[in-house]
């Protein structure tokens, strides 16, 4: 496994990490070797997302850059937005769904790398994103003060909610039948067959970063030294712990045999993995830390291999959508849900999935793949004529 930490530097850094199999389970100590460092951007990262194979990271430079964690290389770049990049997302190791401060939504291959749709979704910036354990929904929210519902089976806006602030995190459950939204330091917790609120939880400070360690417990990290675990049923505080020196900046949640992992960064430069216990009561252990000597920004934990992270994840709920949302959007379901995603509402605007014809190709190593192929199809036939 590998750590990867964007900073405020332009620095992408990864750490390879070695789990001790020989120490004890009350004195488990892992450790973490540097890999890496990737000055790829022009302006700080301000998103990170990995899956399978690849990183992606996102900028203030309005770019997304790839790497290849297989064969460690620079997998070029994609230069659809004209704002700063929010939020980066993979959804299996096909697509990779971004979000940025133009408003836009972009669908990406990531066989060809080739931006399959874009959608204008917010009439502000998308502040956050997160697709669905199905694939079938996708939630947004911007800084226009709306939470959207996409409907990725039929490929178009599912329901618009008004709500009161601008949100800045929208996070589904392991499950999906729950979501939470924050604003500032107030979490709600909406349940997916009602689309209403259940509840509301309060955060000391700002909150910063938000992941599911099961359908029901959420940890939460924000503009403090603390991360807190808090059951979003009875809406109580489990336990917290002191994380860092500084405030948190991104947490990632992952399981792997006989572990259940939370990873921190912080301001404070340093990278921190926590083993945490089957009572959710009990603070977690640290596993092990590094200092990057960096202001962190992001976070992501690349897993070799696909079954790590899907070994003890919980089967995703089907997404009974909400009587609200069942007025505004059709049942039937057109084969695989992220074959057809969200589009514009505009006359003249044909639909297209996700393997369908692509709006803009990413100016990336897709574009090259295609002139050399004009440029060896213009060789063989100045060829021919010669023959002939």
């Amino acid at each position: 496994m590998e750590l990867v930490a964007g900073s405020y530097e332009q620095v992408l850094f990864g750490f390879v990490v070695h789990p001790e199999s020989k120490a004890s389970a009350d004195h488990e100590k892992w450790t973490p070797v540097a890999d890496f460092t990737h000055h790829a951007h022009t302006a700080s990262l301000s998103a990170v997302a990995v899956n399978s194979r690849f990183v992606v990271t996102g900028s203030k430079d309005e770019t997304i850059h790839i790497y290849d964690m297989k064969k460690k290389v620079d997998h070029g770049s994609l230069v659809h937005h004209s704002g700063t990049i929010t939020c980066l997302k993979f959804h299996g190791n096909r697509h990779l769904i971004s979000g940025a401060e133009d408003g836009l939504i972009c669908v990406w291959d990531t066989k060809k790398w080739e931006c399959l749709k874009s959608i204008k979704a917010h009439r502000g910036h998308v502040t956050f994103l997160s697709v669905h354990p199905s694939g079938k929904l996708g939630l947004s929210v911007g800084t226009d003060k709306t939470l959207r519902t996409w409907n990725l089976v039929e490929g178009r806006s599912a329901f618009i909610k008004n709500i009161k602030q601008n949100a800045h995190i929208v996070e589904w459950s392991r499950r999906g039948e729950k979501y939470v939204v924050v604003i500032l330091n107030k979490i709600d917790v909406y349940q997916l067959d009602t689309a209403s609120v259940s509840g509301t939880i309060t955060n000391e400070k700002r909150v910063s970063s938000v992941t599911f360690l099961s359908e029901s417990i959420l940890a939460v990290a924000g503009d403090e030294e603390v991360v807190r675990f808090f059951d979003t049923d009875s809406l109580t505080c489990l336990c917290e712990f002191k994380a860092h020196e500084n405030r948190v900046k991104d947490m990632f949640s992952f399981e792997i045999p006989e572990h259940q992992v939370i990873a921190t960064a912080s301001s404070d430069g340093f990278i921190k993995m926590w083993k945490l216990k089957q009572d959710k009561q009990v603070p977690p252990s640290l596993l092990c830390e590094v200092n990057t000597n960096a202001r962190l920004t992001c976070l992501g934990v690349w897993l070799d291999r696909v079954t790590d992270t899907k070994e003890s994840c919980p089967p995703a709920a089907e997404p009974s959508v909400s009587k609200e949302e069942k007025s505004k959007s059709n049942k039937k379901e057109l084969g695989d849900p992220v074959q057809e995603v969200a589009r514009q509402s505009k006359p003249n605007t044909k639909k297209c999935g996700v393997t369908g014809v692509s709006d803009k190709t990413a100016k990336g190593s897709s574009q090259l793949s295609t002139k050399k192929r004009k440029m060896v199809e213009m060789l063989e036939k100045k060829r021919k004529k010669k023959k002939q």
